[in-house]
Protein backbone atom coordinates (compact mmCIF):
# COMPACT_ATOMS: atom_id res chain seq x y z
CA UNK A 1 0.00 0.00 0.00
CA UNK A 2 1.49 3.50 -1.00
CA UNK A 3 2.52 5.59 2.14
CA UNK A 4 0.87 8.68 2.29
CA UNK A 5 3.02 11.99 3.09
CA UNK A 6 1.63 14.90 4.84
CA UNK A 7 3.82 17.97 3.94
CA UNK A 8 3.78 21.07 6.41
CA UNK A 9 2.04 24.13 4.06
CA UNK A 10 4.03 27.37 3.90
CA UNK A 11 3.76 29.64 6.37
CA UNK A 12 1.55 32.91 5.42
CA UNK A 13 4.01 35.66 4.49
CA UNK A 14 4.28 38.90 6.20
CA UNK A 15 6.07 41.89 5.91
CA UNK A 16 7.63 44.00 8.89
CA UNK A 17 5.13 45.29 11.16
CA UNK A 18 4.66 46.31 14.92
CA UNK A 19 6.65 43.21 16.02
CA UNK A 20 9.95 44.50 14.97
CA UNK A 21 9.98 47.18 17.72
CA UNK A 22 9.54 44.44 20.28
CA UNK A 23 12.15 42.86 19.25
CA UNK A 24 14.76 45.69 17.78
CA UNK A 25 13.48 48.50 20.60
CA UNK A 26 11.59 47.08 23.58
CA UNK A 27 11.35 50.13 25.30
CA UNK A 28 9.45 52.32 22.76
CA UNK A 29 6.76 49.75 22.45
CA UNK A 30 6.68 50.02 26.52
CA UNK A 31 8.60 46.66 27.47
CA UNK A 32 11.65 47.69 30.05
CA UNK A 33 13.78 45.04 29.79
CA UNK A 34 17.66 46.62 28.76
CA UNK A 35 19.24 49.15 31.13
CA UNK A 36 20.03 50.79 27.60
CA UNK A 37 18.94 49.46 24.32
CA UNK A 38 21.24 48.53 21.55
CA UNK A 39 21.90 50.90 18.81
CA UNK A 40 20.71 54.64 20.62
CA UNK A 41 24.20 55.81 20.99
CA UNK A 42 26.27 55.75 17.60
CA UNK A 43 29.53 58.27 18.49
CA UNK A 44 29.98 58.16 21.79
CA UNK A 45 31.61 60.69 23.80
CA UNK A 46 35.09 60.65 22.50
CA UNK A 47 34.34 61.44 18.92
CA UNK A 48 35.86 63.96 17.41
CA UNK A 49 34.55 66.15 14.90
CA UNK A 50 31.45 68.36 14.46
CA UNK A 51 28.11 66.87 16.67
CA UNK A 52 25.33 67.46 14.77
CA UNK A 53 21.43 66.24 15.19
CA UNK A 54 19.82 64.83 11.88
CA UNK A 55 15.90 64.31 11.43
CA UNK A 56 13.03 63.59 8.92
CA UNK A 57 10.32 61.75 8.86
CA UNK A 58 8.97 59.15 6.51
CA UNK A 59 6.24 59.68 4.15
CA UNK A 60 3.92 57.51 2.00
CA UNK A 61 2.93 57.71 -1.90
CA UNK A 62 0.55 60.62 -0.48
CA UNK A 63 2.45 62.53 1.50
CA UNK A 64 1.54 60.96 4.90
CA UNK A 65 3.86 60.34 7.66
CA UNK A 66 4.40 56.40 8.60
CA UNK A 67 4.51 56.38 12.05
CA UNK A 68 6.12 52.52 12.78
CA UNK A 69 9.06 52.70 11.06
CA UNK A 70 12.62 51.39 12.21
CA UNK A 71 15.64 52.98 11.09
CA UNK A 72 19.36 51.98 11.42
CA UNK A 73 21.95 54.19 10.05
CA UNK A 74 25.80 53.45 9.66
CA UNK A 75 28.58 56.35 9.04
CA UNK A 76 32.62 56.97 9.19
CA UNK A 77 33.61 59.03 12.10
CA UNK A 78 35.05 62.67 10.80
CA UNK A 79 38.27 61.09 9.68
CA UNK A 80 36.54 58.78 7.11
CA UNK A 81 36.95 55.99 9.47
CA UNK A 82 34.47 52.92 9.99
CA UNK A 83 34.51 50.73 13.29
CA UNK A 84 35.37 47.88 11.61
CA UNK A 85 38.84 45.95 10.59
CA UNK A 86 38.53 47.22 6.94
CA UNK A 87 37.73 50.51 8.08
CA UNK A 88 40.20 52.42 6.76
CA UNK A 89 41.76 53.46 10.33
CA UNK A 90 41.20 54.04 13.80
CA UNK A 91 38.11 55.29 15.58
CA UNK A 92 37.88 57.04 18.87
CA UNK A 93 37.30 54.48 22.00
CA UNK A 94 33.07 54.26 22.18
CA UNK A 95 32.54 55.04 18.70
CA UNK A 96 30.28 52.68 17.21
CA UNK A 97 29.54 53.98 13.79
CA UNK A 98 25.68 52.10 13.65
CA UNK A 99 22.50 53.19 15.41
CA UNK A 100 19.29 52.12 15.57
CA UNK A 101 15.96 54.67 16.13
CA UNK A 102 11.97 54.52 15.46
CA UNK A 103 9.89 57.15 14.47
CA UNK A 104 7.28 58.70 16.38
CA UNK A 105 4.12 56.60 17.18
CA UNK A 106 1.77 59.96 16.90
CA UNK A 107 3.78 62.18 14.45
CA UNK A 108 6.24 59.78 12.65
CA UNK A 109 9.44 62.36 13.48
CA UNK A 110 12.57 60.68 13.89
CA UNK A 111 15.65 62.06 14.86
CA UNK A 112 19.32 61.32 16.23
CA UNK A 113 22.61 62.73 17.44
CA UNK A 114 25.79 62.05 16.23
CA UNK A 115 29.04 63.59 14.71
CA UNK A 116 29.37 64.50 11.40
CA UNK A 117 31.14 61.95 9.02
CA UNK A 118 34.20 62.76 6.73
CA UNK A 119 35.00 61.59 3.57
CA UNK A 120 35.87 57.69 3.36
CA UNK A 121 37.08 55.46 0.63
CA UNK A 122 34.53 53.13 -1.07
CA UNK A 123 35.16 50.07 -2.38
CA UNK A 124 36.63 49.92 -5.74
CA UNK A 125 34.94 53.34 -6.67
CA UNK A 126 37.46 56.08 -4.93
CA UNK A 127 36.83 59.07 -2.57
CA UNK A 128 32.86 59.45 -1.29
CA UNK A 129 31.53 62.82 -0.11
CA UNK A 130 30.29 62.33 3.59
CA UNK A 131 27.44 60.93 4.37
CA UNK A 132 25.14 58.19 6.23
CA UNK A 133 23.92 54.73 5.20
CA UNK A 134 20.45 54.33 6.03
CA UNK A 135 17.92 51.01 6.22
CA UNK A 136 14.50 51.07 7.61
CA UNK A 137 11.96 49.04 7.99
CA UNK A 138 7.91 49.25 8.08
CA UNK A 139 4.38 47.34 7.84
CA UNK A 140 3.65 47.10 4.44
CA UNK A 141 7.32 46.60 3.25
CA UNK A 142 8.56 43.34 2.37
CA UNK A 143 12.50 43.67 2.41
CA UNK A 144 14.50 46.72 3.87
CA UNK A 145 14.84 49.65 2.06
CA UNK A 146 18.42 51.07 1.69
CA UNK A 147 19.47 54.91 0.62
CA UNK A 148 22.02 57.65 1.67
CA UNK A 149 21.89 60.61 3.17
CA UNK A 150 24.48 63.57 1.54
CA UNK A 151 24.82 66.99 3.43
CA UNK A 152 23.64 69.92 1.52
CA UNK A 153 26.96 71.79 3.23
CA UNK A 154 29.39 69.22 1.15
CA UNK A 155 28.12 70.54 -2.27
CA UNK A 156 31.85 70.00 -3.63
CA UNK A 157 32.55 66.34 -2.54
CA UNK A 158 28.43 65.63 -3.48
CA UNK A 159 29.58 66.48 -7.32
CA UNK A 160 32.69 64.19 -7.21
CA UNK A 161 30.89 61.20 -5.45
CA UNK A 162 30.69 58.11 -7.59
CA UNK A 163 27.65 57.04 -6.37
CA UNK A 164 25.94 60.18 -6.48
CA UNK A 165 26.99 60.45 -9.96
CA UNK A 166 25.63 56.91 -10.81
CA UNK A 167 22.01 58.52 -10.64
CA UNK A 168 21.28 60.58 -13.83
CA UNK A 169 19.15 63.26 -13.40
CA UNK A 170 19.59 66.29 -11.04
CA UNK A 171 15.82 66.05 -8.92
CA UNK A 172 16.57 62.15 -8.17
CA UNK A 173 20.33 63.06 -6.71
CA UNK A 174 18.62 66.06 -4.46
CA UNK A 175 16.56 63.72 -3.08
CA UNK A 176 19.43 62.35 -1.18
CA UNK A 177 20.68 65.42 -0.13
CA UNK A 178 19.86 66.45 3.89
CA UNK A 179 18.72 70.30 4.42
CA UNK A 180 21.09 72.29 7.04
CA UNK A 181 19.84 74.73 9.51
CA UNK A 182 20.93 75.62 13.12
CA UNK A 183 18.82 75.38 16.32
CA UNK A 184 20.03 76.38 19.57
CA UNK A 185 23.93 76.63 18.27
CA UNK A 186 24.05 72.89 17.07
CA UNK A 187 23.78 72.10 13.15
CA UNK A 188 20.64 70.12 12.35
CA UNK A 189 19.88 68.29 8.77
CA UNK A 190 16.44 67.19 8.13
CA UNK A 191 16.13 64.46 5.77
CA UNK A 192 12.69 63.49 4.33
CA UNK A 193 12.39 60.01 2.90
CA UNK A 194 9.62 59.26 0.54
CA UNK A 195 8.34 55.58 -0.38
CA UNK A 196 6.51 56.52 -3.64
CA UNK A 197 5.35 59.07 -5.58
CA UNK A 198 6.42 62.18 -7.28
CA UNK A 199 10.31 63.06 -5.71
CA UNK A 200 10.37 59.51 -4.59
CA UNK A 201 13.53 58.70 -2.57
CA UNK A 202 16.43 56.54 -4.31
CA UNK A 203 17.14 53.35 -2.91
CA UNK A 204 19.52 51.53 -3.78
CA UNK A 205 19.39 47.44 -4.26
CA UNK A 206 22.66 46.17 -2.06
Amino acid sequence: MPQTLNYLKESASQTAGPYVHIGLAPGAAGFDIYKQELGWDIAGPHAAGERIRVEGIVMDGMGSPIKDVLLEVWQANSAGNYAHPEGGGEVEEGFRGWGRVITDFETGEWAFETVKPGPCQGRNVGTQAPHLSLWLVARGINIGLNTRMYFEDEADANSKDPVLNLIEWERRRATLIAKRSERDGKAVYRFEIKLQGEDETVFFDI
